[in-house]
């Protein structure tokens, strides 16, 4: 039996080593923000004001332990985050409190994260099959169970994937808390040099939202087209940097995988099962 959650032959292992990753989270985090309750407990309960992009680390950090950590880290963390949960109410207009644990919210968390994941390092131009994309949504079921799911609730397919984001649709709407996500995503309250870079991010994760999502928002994005043709320059250009020094952030817990498990298990395409 593997040490890890998924194990160094799991579409998992591979795809979540790309540098599309951060796209990816990003664009993830936008289209979490059109569920009203979900947005309304990130605006009202969470200290992203003043920890500009922590959400998107703290996001990445827990991606990377569950992927690359040995099973029983991913469990702690996992056990963390339920904690966490636990303790936290959203407050409702009407002045009642909603838990933060409640399935339906942590599902539409887990579809939105991991749905973009998959669709945004796909369209950068890692070699995922159709198959490869349902063994992935089948495998994250894992990570849905981490946070306190029930693995069989949750979308294994991306058929299944695409139905349920049908089926929520009508819940989903632009709200003043939305705008203050899609504000602070598009402008963070960082230092100029780091704004200019972050811009293009941020504008490619927004334009390759589902195009349903992006007429929710209602604001101007690029074509699919241009999104995707600026997405893989993005790819191209984090790839020039070193796989070891891409990947001591956040955690370093891919180079940690490989010095315990051996070389054979550095993430690679080439390794899609």
């Amino acid at each position: 039996m593997s040490s890890e959650l998924f194990g160094p032959r799991s579409v998992t292992w591979q795809l979540h080593a790309d540098p599309a990753m951060w796209v990816a989270g990003v664009s993830a985090l936008f289209l979490q923000a059109l569920h009203p309750l979900a947005v309304r407990g990130v605006v009202r309960l969470s200290d992203f004001r003043d920890d500009p992009l922590g959400r998107l680390k703290r996001t990445a950090s827990f991606v990377s332990v569950s992927t690359y950590g040995t099973a029983s880290q991913a469990e702690e963390a996992g056990a963390r985050v339920r904690r966490i949960h636990a303790a936290l109410k959203v407050p409702l207009p009407d002045g009642g409190k909603h838990p933060v644990d409640d399935p339906e919210l942590l599902r539409w968390v887990h579809c939105a994260e991991v749905a973009s994941y998959v669709d945004i390092v796909r369209r950068a131009g890692f070699p995922v099959t159709d198959r490869h994309v349902d063994l992935y949504l089948t495998e994250q079921r894992r990570s849905a169970a981490l946070v306190g799911l029930d693995p069989e609730t949750v979308p294994g397919t991306w058929a299944d994937m695409t139905a349920y984001f049908a089926r929520m649709r009508p819940a989903l709407a632009r709200t003043t808390e939305s705008d203050e996500i899609y504000d602070f995503l598009t402008t963070p309250p960082v230092n100029p040099p780091m704004r200019a870079g972050w811009w293009p991010v941020a504008r490619v994760a927004y334009a390759l939202l589902p195009p349903w999502a992006i007429a929710i928002y209602g604001r101007p994005a690029w074509s699919p087209a241009q999104a995707e043709r600026r997405l893989r320059a993005l790819r191209r250009t984090a790839k020039l940097i070193p796989d070891r020094l891409r990947w001591r952030i956040p955690t370093g817990n891919i180079l940690r995988a490989v010095e315990r498990l051996g070389p054979e298990a550095t993430p690679s395409p080439r390794n899609l099962p």
